[in-house]
């Protein structure tokens, strides 16, 4: 089952994609340095990990733990990371937070069979359950190493957030029913999908308006999908070879 969130306001959703790249791992990176934790940081660490708790999820279920106990053992790992500031000894030479947070997971995973950190659920970081179809997925024959699984499930994080920011944008300027329409053809090539004859009939609007509608929108999907991906990286030197990683990941899936 998933939780439903109240939807954003034209100047909640504009003020998040000023501060994007500034209320990210960047600002935690900062925070590691200094003696005191601030606000910011706390809330930016907070956000990524409520936004990226689900690849390491899939990674304890890959590795065979059950359902109950990858739930406790992730939000266990996301309160005591905050409340011990990890952060602080992250590497920023190596500023991923994909790469950090894989990395203290993996080490918070072998501490916990000596001492139980794992948190119970309902007071913990996790606010959405995997649907049954997540499931089905993580059941099957694994084909990838956890870490490969890892990434995988990281790419399609950012995926999922970026179309979650741009159908959000559609619906503040009217134009919900548009994107659901074009959704599909967003990531598709141009020889697949629905054909434009179809949607044109659904939607009650010309082929050349579906088309000019689509570059647009492919275009703020893309400028999106960087913002996300500057949001868990150091530098912005780093954010196209994220990217380019990324996308191989899924391609690999």
């Amino acid at each position: 089952m998933k939780t439903t969130r109240a939807p954003l306001c034209r100047e909640e959703v504009e003020s998040r994609n000023e501060l994007f790249a500034s209320t990210r791992w960047m600002t935690v990176l900062k925070a590691g340095d200094s003696a005191a934790a601030s606000a910011h940081a706390l809330s930016a660490l907070s956000e990524l990990c409520q936004i990226y708790w689900r690849p390491l999820y899939v990674f304890l279920r890959k590795q065979g733990y059950g359902r109950e106990d990858a739930q406790d053992l992730t939000q266990g790992f996301f309160a005591h990371l905050i409340e011990t500031r990890g952060y602080a000894h992250a590497d920023r030479q190596k500023g991923r937070f994909r790469s950090f947070l894989l990395g203290a997971f993996k080490n918070f995973i072998a501490d916990a069979r000596d001492h139980k950190h794992a948190l119970k659920r309902g007071g913990g970081m996790i606010l959405a359950k995997l649907d049954d179809h997540a499931e089905t997925q993580i059941a099957r024959p694994a084909k990838w190493q956890t870490d490969e699984v890892y990434d995988r499930e990281w790419a399609a994080s950012l995926v999922r957030q970026a179309l979650d920011r741009l159908a959000e944008e559609c619906a503040l300027t009217g134009k919900a029913e548009l994107f659901r329409c074009l959704m599909p053809r967003l990531a598709a090539t141009e020889g697949s999908g629905v054909p434009y004859e179809e949607m044109a009939q659904q939607s009650h609007l010309t082929v050349m308006t579906l088309r000019r509608e689509l570059v647009r929108l492919r275009a703020r999907y893309r400028a999106i999908l960087r913002e996300e991906v500057r949001g868990t990286v150091g530098e912005d030197a780093e954010v196209d070879e994220e990217l380019r990683y990324l996308c191989q990941a899924l391609a690999a899936a």
